[in-house]
């Protein structure tokens, strides 16, 4: 009777996952993002690593870089690891909609953060920065900074990423209803540092009096700050930046950043981790729908203090 008992007990241990269903959770989940030497895509990962974990999954984080080829690989190994589901930045609106169709079709779920694909009904969900409002607030700060007359130059992002031209259409959208705020110059500087400083250069050699730099993002609005320091123009130049990194705030603060625009990447990154994570348990997400927009911040002097921790600020 004692033997027949124990028997029981232990075949109702065993089938208890499989009685949860849909209950039960754990695995690997792949988390990739683009480049982490950037403090924004830093926080992106460390953020979904942390939130994989504390649901109980061990969590791994690749880049890409921007290169398609090896985020498809990444993709490949997220499907030969048996991951439960990837989070991923992708690289390229369009070049990245195979890499995610080669990991769907291997039954794993994908959740986009930060940046589109031109493809929707692929993955569950894609949660980004809603950067047609963050230009807007950007754009009408820049003004308050700059002035309503003047000319300026504007350093746009990745052409491969949407948020690029989304930005750069917003910043249109409000500097275009001051006629007198003239663009004289537009350069690609790729979201990164080094290329905002050496495009900056080349911009002030052409237009040695603009008076105004609106950026796509903060590394690029840091790399036309160094330029114009070198250059020693920094006090009569207003840059606008986009991102809310803690090196842009720093600026903010020292007076040589007029503002930035706080994607909430650290809101959007948990967000996708516990979608996921609902995805598994349940079959479904618990969002409304696949794209989901996350409002902005604007950082000015006036509220920088109240920033609490990388791309965080207390309401």
């Amino acid at each position: 009777m004692f033997k027949k008992g124990l028997r029981i007990v232990m075949a109702a241990v065993a089938v208890a996952p499989l009685l949860a269903g849909v209950a039960w959770a754990g695995g690997q989940m792949t988390i990739i993002v683009n480049d982490p030497s950037n403090p924004y895509w830093l926080t992106e990962g460390n953020v979904a690593k942390t939130a994989a974990e504390k649901l109980g999954y061990t969590a791994t984080v690749g880049a890409h870089k921007g290169d398609t080829n090896t985020e498809s690989n990444l993709i490949d190994t997220a499907i030969t690891n048996k991951s439960v589901a990837i989070i991923l930045d992708p690289a390229n609106a369009d070049g990245s909609v195979g890499a995610v169709k080669k990991a769907v079709a291997a039954g794993i779920p994908v959740f986009l953060v930060n940046a589109e694909i031109n493809q929707e009904g692929l993955a569950k969900g894609q949660l980004v920065s809603n950067n047609a409002q963050g230009a807007a607030i950007g754009a009408q700060q820049w003004i308050e900074a700059a002035g309503d007359k003047g000319k300026y130059a504007e350093l746009l992002g990745a052409p491969s990423d949407n948020n690029a031209a989304t930005r750069s259409n917003g910043y249109e959208t409000v500097l275009t209803q001051y006629p007198d705020q003239q663009k004289v110059a537009q350069e690609v500087a790729n979201w990164d540092r080094t290329q905002g400083h050496n495009k900056m250069q080349s911009i002030l050699q052409a237009h040695p009096d603009i008076t105004g730099v609106i950026s796509g993002n903060d590394e690029m609005a840091l790399g036309a700050i160094a330029a114009l320091k070198e250059a020693g123009k920094l006090a009569k130049i207003k840059v606008g930046g986009f991102d809310g990194s803690p090196d842009a705030v720093a600026a903010i603060k020292a007076g040589e950043l007029q503002y930035t625009v706080l994607q909430p990447v650290a809101v959007f990154s948990e967000e996708a981790v516990k979608q996921a994570d609902s995805f598994i348990k349940t079959g479904k997400t618990g969002a409304k729908s696949e794209k989901q927009l996350f409002d902005c911040v604007l950082i000015t002097k006036d509220n920088v203090d109240k920033y609490t921790a990388p791309f965080v600020l207390a309401q």
